[in-house]
Parts: C-alpha cells; structure tokens; sequence
C-alpha cells in the first residue's frame, strides 16, 4: 500500500483527491496538511511513501517548502500538484527535488499514475514537458528573462508582484531590507524594467503570480 500525504490549503481539494485515490486498491491517503509549516512538521514526525504537495499555501512560498522537505528527508518522493501551468514552475520545482509535476486539471488517472511512479523512484511529466527536456528548450538562451533568475530573485519577484514592500519581504524571507533592496534592483536590471509596477505588470503578463 503506498501511504500518502495531501498537503493543500483547500479542504475540498483534500478531500476530492482523497476520494480519487481511495478508489485505487494500492494508494492509501493517511495524513493532510493545510499550510507549508504543517507540511514541513509533519514530513519530520511521520513517515510517507509520497507526498503531494500544492505550491501555493499559506506559510511559505512552495518552492521553499519543497526544499524544507528534502532538507528533512532527502529520498522523500515529493509529487507537485498546482493550479500553475508546468511551463511557468515545472522545470524549476524538478531542479529543487520534486519528483514529478502536475496541474490541477489534470485528469483522475494521471495522479494515479504519478504516484505510483513516482513511488516507485521514477520521475513523472507530461509529454509535452518530457519533449522540452529532452530536446533542450526547456534551457534555452530564449525562453523568458524570468526564467534566468535564481531561485531566491524568483522567490523576490514573485512576492514584490503580490503587492509586498520591501519591509515585507524581508521579514518573511529573515533577510536585511538592504538586501531585499538589492534583489529588487537585480530584477530590475535583469529583467529590464524600471519599477515596482513593471514588476507586477510583468509578473501578470507571465502568469507568475
């Protein structure tokens, strides 16, 4: 039986995936979490066969909470379930441990499938996104200027697009303001803009936030 955790904010969402996978005969969902600390606690206290984790919960950004997982527990097998396309977090969510991607719209059976797959130590991704990797345009020199960021200027730019000052972001990333202040003219230069509300303009544009 492959135990499973569900760890989304939305409590229709849990149980709309627990009614899914408890018509399998092999996949059991035994725990929940409704934010990324909950998340993060329980990974530490208890033992999982897979974990599927939504990316945008209250109490940490969900690339954050990927990473507190497998700094917890390396071999966890982590499975991405998001509202986001794949274009926009898939790639970046895989180089930080996530053992496969999947969007909310996905159907029934393929959160089955990734489950088990990932379960059983492979990686899962869609065909299209498989293509992309494979042939390399998932690095290429072209694809979007956001794209070239680190993760933590993505995590910056992300945050200043949700409307978050500079004194914010700070005290919810445990950063200086002068250092946040260097993100953001980093983001600036990089993605060549001139202020905040190009910033937010483009992070729209992008379907980042």
């Amino acid at each position: 039986m492959i135990r499973v955790m569900i760890a989304d904010d939305h409590t229709m969402m849990r149980d709309g995936l627990r009614q899914i996978l408890e018509e399998t005969s092999d996949i059991s969902v035994v725990d929940e979490a409704r934010d990324g600390p909950e998340t993060i606690r329980k990974v530490r206290q208890n033992d999982y066969d897979v974990v599927v984790l939504d990316i945008a919960m209250p109490g940490g950004d969900g690339l954050n909470v990927l990473r507190a997982v497998k700094q917890e527990k390396p071999s966890q097998p982590v499975l991405i379930l998001s509202m986001y396309p794949e274009d926009q977090f898939a790639v970046r969510l895989l180089r930080a441990g996530a053992a496969g991607y999947l969007t909310k719209a996905s159907a029934a059976e393929d959160l089955v499938t990734a489950i088990r797959r990932v379960f059983l130590g492979g990686t899962y991704v869609t065909p299209a996104l498989a293509e992309k990797l494979a042939s390399g345009l998932a690095w290429s020199p072209d694809r979007p200027p956001h794209e070239l960021l680190s993760d933590r200027e993505y995590e910056v730019l992300r945050l200043f697009a949700a409307g978050k000052s500079v004194g914010e972001i700070a005290a919810e990333l445990s950063l200086s303001v002068k250092t946040v202040s260097t993100y953001r003219t980093r983001l600036l230069a990089k993605l060549r803009l001139k202020n905040n509300a190009e910033l937010i303009r483009y992070a729209v544009t992008q379907a980042l936030i």
